[in-house]
């Protein structure tokens, strides 16, 4: 089974990015992640055994320690560039506070045997992936009419383990299982 690990998006906000990302699906055919898709990446895991899902699921239960963290969701971009992009994203900026979650779990999860993904860890919400960029002129110029975006803010007070199965159009993702931070589990 895939396996990876992520924050979820407030339906407020998520009703946000749909209504903005519906303005630009009508410029470019792209593959556009369906809305409900949409979350921030802490641990990408990959293929796992389905009989050791119980080991996965004890060591991530050691990250509750972390506090509650303000997210916000802001300003689009281009990987890796403007000029040839392979994605649409948009920002995701929380201070340190996400970037130490993603490490504290790189780290449990690679005494597993889990690899460590070499590339520094860039939070970001995946709009649309893109194949051919050559037409793109205009998706661009809409993009940039929405700059500076501030799609919203909330607050993080725990994480999720999720299974990715391949679907027809798009993967589908099936929560296994919830963290809440413990200092959000008094509130």
């Amino acid at each position: 089974m895939r396996l990876f690990t992520a924050l979820d998006l407030p339906p407020e906000i998520r009703l946000k990015l749909e209504g903005t990302v519906s303005g630009l699906r009508a410029e470019t055919p792209i593959h556009w992640s369906p809305p409900e898709n949409l979350h921030i990446t802490t641990k990408f895991v990959g293929e796992w055994p389905e009989e050791h899902l119980d080991s996965v699921g004890n060591t991530l239960a050691k990250l509750t320690r972390f506090a509650p963290f303000e997210v916000a969701i802001r300003n689009f971009g281009w990987f890796p560039n403007v000029g040839a992009p392979k994605v649409l994203w948009v920002g995701v900026h929380s201070g340190d506070a996400l970037e130490k979650l993603a490490a504290a779990t790189e780290e449990c999860l690679a005494k597993l045997g889990i690899a460590r993904d070499p590339r520094p860890y860039s939070p970001h919400l995946t709009l649309a992936r893109i194949k051919n960029s050559a037409a793109l002129a205009d998706l661009r110029a809409q993009v940039e009419k929405l700059q500076p975006a501030d799609l919203g803010a909330f607050t993080a007070g725990g994480f999720h383990l999720y299974r990715s199965e391949p679907g027809p159009n798009s993967s589908v993702y099936q929560k296994l299982r919830s963290y809440r931070f413990e200092t959000a589990k008094t509130k």
